[in-house]
Order: structure tokens, then sequence, then C-alpha cells
């Protein structure tokens, strides 16, 4: 019997299909591929498209497609079909589907799904050649590329990395850092670690992870998290992710600056409190730019672009240190190189923005809080190792020096029990330096890229060279 439409390309290219759905045993990929075609026949839109691109590879959900499409060309009996065979053949798809293999596997706490980790297996995937119907497609395997995601990261990050098909990615699926323990347990047999910065890679780490470790991405600026040296000595490649948060850290300094010698947080709890009885010529002064000398320590990229921001302020002088003089960088905004102890004896305002390293951690310690000025503001948002706390707080609440503002502390977060949350004059944020929508996926994207790349054997985006 001739029916119409079969010998129509679609026609045939449907039966193919539906021939090497049959062949593999891939009744899901034929069950979403209804579902799909039929959305696509009765809605004439691309809703099947929305609703099926995260189950299916884009390959499989072509063939499901075509299949219909060839159906209802050849037989013309496709749009008689109701909702509920629709929603019958979704469910049954779902759950062949799920007892498939799955590309993005989450989990929390010590739920099943992240006790039996399995190690990467082989997938089979159509290969290229002709199909003729009847004819089995030879299939090649691939060796999917275990990763693990040390935390919920923003969405443009997990998107990259669940659309990467030779990836199997399983994330710990919360906000909170993951335990140690849940660490060693998830990085075993990975291929490739996607961390933040509150997660510590030591050697402990790294051998938990074994030999198939290859990349380990951290969404972050700053690596003194990760044990660099034992890394190295393991050929380890490491991604971060310099350049794309420097903006939104210059105006989080800034901002804290503002805030901490306007006095800003006393000011809104005397309102709230009742304080605000009038206007008094005294109460609640603090310290302007204008004219004032600011000493930047690390004029690197951050600190270029907080003095870049302070300058309009009518900030008079800029004085930097470091570990050597930067001149072109430094000719912007006519910043003089001095000594670490001249910085903190000239300086109104001193915002520290250099690395942790041996050589600054504990820098700003008694020594140089005794340097400062009695009308001097502090502000630190580079790392909280930097500074003595202990030291900061014996200059802050004997009136050593004015005030205090800090978005990074030791340990993070700061105990709420800690002596510096007693202070009017210190302001302490939770560490939200790059706390934008834009950045934090920006970032997310860059970290998920590195790793990908690193995975590959293709340059990264944003290296670490150790």
């Amino acid at each position: 019997m001739h029916i119409p439409g079969i010998c129509m390309p679609e026609g045939q290219l449907g039966i193919c299909a539906i021939g090497q759905c049959l062949a593999e045993k891939r009744s899901e990929v034929l069950a979403f591929g209804f579902t799909a075609g039929l959305q696509l026949s009765h809605l004439k839109t691309g809703n099947g498209i929305l609703i099926y691109r995260d189950l299916l590879t884009y390959t499989e959900y072509v063939y499901g497609v075509f299949a219909v499409w060839g159906l209802k060309l050849g037989t013309g009996t496709m749009k008689r079909l109701e909702p509920y065979p629709v929603l019958a053949l979704s469910l049954l798809g779902l759950k062949l589907r799920r007892r498939s293999h799955t590309r993005l596997r989450t989990s929390r706490g010590v739920s099943p799904a992240h006790s039996s980790l399995a190690p990467p297996r082989p997938r089979s995937i159509p290969g290229s050649d002709s199909v003729q119907p009847g004819v089995s497609r030879r299939v090649r395997p691939v060796l999917l590329m275990k990763v693990f995601v040390t935390r919920r990261i923003p969405p443009e990050g997990r998107a990259a990395l669940a659309r990467a098909a030779d990836c199997e990615v399983e994330q710990w699926d919360s906000d909170e850092p993951i335990p140690i323990k849940e660490l060693e347990r998830g990085v075993a047999g990975a291929h490739g670690l996607l961390c933040l910065l509150s997660d510590l890679v030591d050697k402990r780490i790294l051998d938990a992870a074994g030999a198939n470790l290859k990349v380990i991405s951290t969404l972050s600026v700053g690596v003194d998290h990760l044990a660099l040296d034992e890394i190295k000595k393991r050929g380890i490649r490491v991604g971060y992710t310099p350049d794309v948060l420097t903006d939104s850290t210059a105006e989080l300094a800034v901002s804290l600056l503002l805030t901490t010698c306007r006095r800003l947080p006393e000011a809104i709890e005397e309102v709230k409190n009742g304080g605000w009885t009038s206007w008094k010529p005294l109460w609640l002064c603090g310290y302007g730019l204008t004219q004032s000398t600011v000493g930047i320590v690390g004029l690197g990229r951050i600190g270029q672009a907080i003095a870049r921001r302070l300058k309009p302020f009518g900030v008079q002088r800029f004085l930097y240190t470091g570990r050597q003089p930067r001149p072109e960088e430094a000719a912007e905004f006519q910043a003089e190189f001095v000594s670490t102890p001249e910085l903190a004896a000239q300086s109104d305002f001193i915002v520290v923005a250099c690395s942790l390293t041996p050589a600054t951690k504990g820098l700003c310690n008694k020594d140089f809080f005794q340097k400062m000025k009695e009308t001097a503001v502090f502000v630190n948002i580079s790392r909280g190792d930097v500074v003595n706390q202990d030291d900061l707080y014996q200059a802050l609440a004997s009136g050593q020096i004015a005030a205090a503002g800090l978005d990074v502390t030791t340990p993070e977060p700061l105990p709420t029990n800690h002596p510096l949350l007693t202070l009017k004059n210190c302001v302490i944020l939770p560490h939200i330096g790059s706390a934008t929508h834009r950045t934090r996926n920006t970032m997310s994207m860059l970290a998920a890229n590195n790793l990908l790349a690193g995975l590959r054997g293709e340059p990264m985006p944003s290296e670490l060279m150790l």
C-alpha cells in the first residue's frame, strides 16, 4: 500500500530515525521525540525544544523529532492524537531517561546520589556514518570526564558545564561550604575540580582525588587556598578569574571607605534608636576625602581601579607601596612609591589591596598602626591574614586610629562574639567585594571555561602559570 509522503526526504529520515532508535533500544528517545514532535505539530512553536533540550543530547532530540515528523508526513494521523497519550509518552520517556545515564547530577548532604559516586564510564554516541533503513548505525565509545563542583555556582557557569557532552558533572547542591569528608568523596576519581576560595585544596584533598585530576579551576582571583607547590608537583593545571572582578571590588572598596569615614552605620543606628533629637554642629562628624592623602598597599589592577575612582573626590596626593615601583601604572594618579612605614605615617586613608603572600601576611600590625595618624581611616579589601586583628582592635579601642572598614577577616565568617564587632568605629562586611550579579555570573562562566579548556588540553582563558 502506498502511503503518501513516505518518499519525501523528511519521511525517509523519520523512518530511519525510528529504526535506529529501535535498533539501539532507545525507547526513551522515541518517547521524548514523539512528545516534542507533537508539541511542534499542534502548537506550531518551539516549546518542544525548550522543554527537552536539557534532557537529551541534541542528536537524540533530532532523532526523535524527525521520527514523529516522518510519521506525520507519511500517515497524516498524528494530528488526531489527543493530549492524554502525549502525557503518557512524556512520563514514559522521563522514567526511561532517568534510568539511563544522567549528564548532570547534584548531591546534598549524605544523600544516596552523592554517596554512590561512579567513575567515568564509556557512553555510546551515534557516529557520522550515513544511515540506511533497517541497518544499525555504528557507535563509538566516548569516555566521560568526571567533574566535581564544590558549591552551587551562578547559572551561566552551570549552564556551560551542563552543555559539555564530554563531561559528567557532579555538584555539591548547597550554598554552604562542603564538609571535608564530602569533598574527599566527591573529588575521588575526578578529572576536574571547580572550587571556591573557601575550599582548602591541600595535599589531603589532592590525594583523595587521585591520579585522574588534571585541572583545578577556582572561582576567585586569590589562590591562597590552593596548595600550589603540591599542585605543581603533580602537573595539575590551575585556572582562576582575574580582571573580571576588578571594577566591582574597587566599587566596594570606595563604598566601604566612605561608609567608614562618614560614620554611616552609626548614623543609621541613631535614626532607628531615637538618638536623632535635633541638628547638632559636631554630632557624627567624620572625615572627608577632599585635599587628603590616600595610601594604597598594592597598586595592582584593583589598587589602580580604586585610585581611579577616588581621584574625582579631590584627593590631593596618592602614595603606594609594594614589592617594587610601578611608574607606568602610577603616572595616571601621580602616585609616589614609598616604604610601608612612610605610607602608614603620611596617609589620611589607607586601603589594603595587595595579594596574600608570606611577605604580606601580618603586614598591618602593631608597629604599622602606631605609625598611623589618630585621624586616619584604615580599609582592608584584600585578605584577612594581611592584618593582625588583635593589634587592630587595640588601635581602634584606644583611639590610636580613627576607624577601620573590613571586607575580609580571619576567620571567615568572623565569630559573632569577636571583639572587633563591639566597636562602633569598625565596619565589617561579609566578603562581598565581587558581589554583583554580572560579576559573579562572569566569574562562573570564566571558571567553567577554564576547567573545560584544561580538560580538553586547550589553552585556558585565564591560567595561573605555576
